[in-house]
């Protein structure tokens, strides 16, 4: 029965110490993320679900690094991440870009090639596709990598994979960028101890968040921090930007479900294309 309910790993195995429920983890991921996307590209980047939006990458990160502790094989998880990600990049890009109109999108991807068929055309086009803003699933592949050679230690792959990766991660523009490699490679190295983890995000998203403008409102609540005094607003400002709303993942990450949902692994792979089609479906139906 495939999709029977199962017990979730006992602590110890895999030796980490937060929720190993990657079954259901993963569909809560999903939840958010689509919650973010479509706050993004259906209601014209509304603030109040693209911050729900942030529990999504965080959980994706721990689902990874529990699957590196349990996979029989890295370097077929790691092809399985890079198809993926390969096979969902021109539905991302339909998806995610925000002009509504996919005719308009499509007709400005396919430019270089109105005029007919030239090398040159081809590769604006497979550029703008595949290289101009990868989906999140090169940087899982960039940082599964890093943490593969870190644990492994072969011809000082502790270093440079990490190092390569931070570098891969800058010149190929990833979704989340180097911050994101790095906050895996720390999440990995507190794995064993909750409170090390809790320590770990919470330093890294408040560090992150310093790049963003306080927000000034939560679904419909308004506040100003600023009239706060000094001693206050300091402290509360700094979890009331964009990025440390991620914080919220952490009830997820590091409590323990009791049950975990058994699913075909094609399954949990299909989750993130198959909810770029619905996102470029409702495009299609809403913006004519």
């Amino acid at each position: 029965m495939p999709w029977a309910i199962r017990k979730s790993t006992p602590a110890g195995s895999p030796p980490v110490a937060g929720n190993t429920a990657t079954g259901v983890l993963k569909w809560i991921a999903l939840l958010f993320m689509f919650i973010d996307h479509s706050g993004k590209v259906i209601f014209n980047n509304n603030q109040d679900l693209r911050l729900l939006g942030r529990i999504a990458f965080p959980i994706y990160i721990w689902c990874l690094i529990v699957g590196l502790e349990r996979t029989r094989s890295v370097p077929r998880y790691l092809l399985r991440i890079l198809l993926v990600g390969f096979f969902s990049q021109p539905l991302y890009v339909l998806a995610l870009d925000n002009q509504g109109h996919l005719g308009v999108l499509l007709t400005s991807l396919l430019a270089p090639l109105a005029e007919g068929f030239s090398l040159d055309g081809l590769w604006l086009v497979t550029k703008a596709l595949f290289f101009t803003k990868p989906n999140i699933f090169l940087t899982l592949f960039l940082g599964l990598a890093a943490l593969w050679g870190i644990r492994e230690k072969k011809w000082l792959s502790h270093l440079w994979a990490p190092a390569a990766a931070v570098i891969m991660a800058t010149v190929l523009n990833v979704d989340y960028g180097w911050k994101g490699i790095v906050l895996m490679i720390m999440m990995y190295a507190a794995r064993g101890s909750r409170p090390a983890l809790a320590a770990v995000m919470t330093a890294f998203f408040m560090y992150w968040g310093t790049a963003y403008k306080l927000t000034n409102s939560i679904w419909g609540i308004s506040f100003d921090v600023a009239r706060l005094p000094n001693w206050l607003s300091g402290p509360l400002g700094a979890f009331l930007r964009l990025e440390t709303y991620a914080l919220l993942s952490l009830p997820f990450i590091l409590f323990r479900f009791p049950r975990d949902l058994r699913m075909p692994k094609w399954v949990g792979y299909a989750l993130y294309p198959g909810h770029l089609v619905i996102l470029v479906l409702l495009k299609l139906a809403i913006f004519r």
